[in-house]
């Protein structure tokens, strides 16, 4: 057995984020006299550091590249509230919280090459997550720890003529709000709540091939799964989101980059999906604002007589907007722009014109319930949407020193 010499990196940051953010979705329906507006605030402190190492080793014949790695991350939220509010003016509480979340994740990895035609990399990961809440209702207070583990596999087989197949496959999870993790009471009703669970498992797969068999285009084929136990799901009238049933999605992935000229490149990429919950139930089994299609298509040029350019257009095809697919959203297509010339090596000019044809298109699209008193004799459940912003020029003097 032999051992190279290895290499440590260390990464550490801190974040100061803040937000107050004011917003009604559903207009009078709660509130006839103010109206359902509500006000977001969010005060924290990220604090995060990430030490890795990794080196080579022989075993026999065999190469190898070993990884270890630790992930740490703490956030100190001062206060994350919900208030209801008129003309941005507060009228009441409906729950304001104090919230430590920690977190420390550890992690393994192998990359063997074990013949001419075939590698792996194998990574085990451990996370442990700590919740604690403080909040203004006494009854959702409380502190939650969880810990999940993630095994990972890769096989890569190739090249042969310039093209490789590839085999993954692995466990990982996401968190869901710390608040939720200890609720015992509905903020605005005061009803029984159900907690949810601190961390989700998911189960991924994918069987593809890269290839660069054609000169100047690398082009990947991919087949992919991922099995969630638990969905996110939008909720229009509290403006957040709340776990939902287990789900299963499925797709094809088709990603491609050419470069026919030493300053030309042409990407496109799409992708087909399918997206349902996996559970029975009579509401229906269809992901509201899954999508089912998409494509990015592009075009860059790169240095050319210290000129830059881009032209990128994106599609995003209609999706289910309720669980039976009965109302369903309209497709959305936007075109972005931008130049850069270069005045020196270290000054750089640069324009981005967003919504290059000032399209109108649906930017965001939710089915829920609202009432406008005006307009409506009651309570209404239809399509609410927000459309893509009206064409936008930006002008960047950049620097690099």
């Amino acid at each position: 057995m032999g051992l190279g010499t290895g290499q440590g990196r260390l990464d550490a940051y801190v974040i100061r984020y803040e937000l107050d953010l004011w917003s009604n979705f559903t207009y009078f329906l709660d509130d006839p006299v103010n109206g359902d507006q509500f006000q977001q605030s969010d005060r924290r402190t990220v604090y995060g550091i990430n030490p890795s190492y990794a080196w080579p080793m022989k075993l026999g014949a065999l190469e190898m590249t070993n990884t270890i790695g630790l992930q740490t991350r703490y956030d100190d939220i001062g206060r994350v509230a919900l208030y209801s509010t008129r003309a941005r003016g507060i009228l009441s509480t409906t729950r304001e919280d104090s919230v430590r979340e920690s977190s420390i994740g550890v992690y393994a990895e192998n990359a063997t090459q074990w013949t001419k035609w075939l590698r792996s990399v194998v990574g085990l990961r451990g996370d442990f997550y700590n919740f604690d809440v403080d909040s203004s209702i006494a009854a959702n207070s409380g502190s939650k720890n969880d810990s999940i583990v993630s095994p990972k596999l890769s096989l890569i087989f190739g090249p042969w003529s310039k093209t490789e197949f590839f085999v993954n496959g692995g466990y990982g999870f996401h968190s869901n709000d710390a608040r939720g993790t200890t609720i015992t009471l509905d903020p605005k009703t005061l009803l029984p709540a159900e907690p949810v669970d601190p961390l989700v498992r998911t189960k991924g797969a994918e069987v593809g091939a890269r290839t660069e068999i054609i000169k100047g285009l690398q082009s990947s084929l991919a087949l992919w799964m991922l099995k969630q136990d638990s969905e996110l799901l939008f909720v229009g009238d509290a403006g957040t989101t709340e776990a939902s049933r287990p789900s299963k999605r499925e797709g094809i992935e088709w990603i491609n980059y050419y470069r026919p000229l030493p300053w030309l490149l042409v990407d496109a990429e799409f992708a087909w999906t399918k997206a349902r919950f996996e559970d029975d139930d009579p509401v229906g089994d269809r992901i509201p604002g899954a999508l089912e299609q998409m494509a990015q298509v592009g075009v860059t040029i790169e240095d050319l007589n210290r000129w830059t350019a881009a032209l990128q257009l994106r599609y995003f095809g209609p999706r289910p907007l309720i669980e039976d697919n009965s109302v369903r959203s309209e497709s959305t297509t936007v075109a972005n722009l931008r130049v850069g010339y270069a005045l020196t090596k270290n000054l750089r000019l640069q324009l981005d014109v967003l919504n290059l044809f000032d399209s109108d298109d649906d930017d965001i699209t939710y089915v829920y319930e609202s009432f406008i008193p005006a307009i409506d004799a009651a309570p209404v459940e239809d399509k609410h949407l927000h459309p893509v912003e009206s064409r936008q020029f930006r002008f960047s003097v950049i620097a690099y020193f």
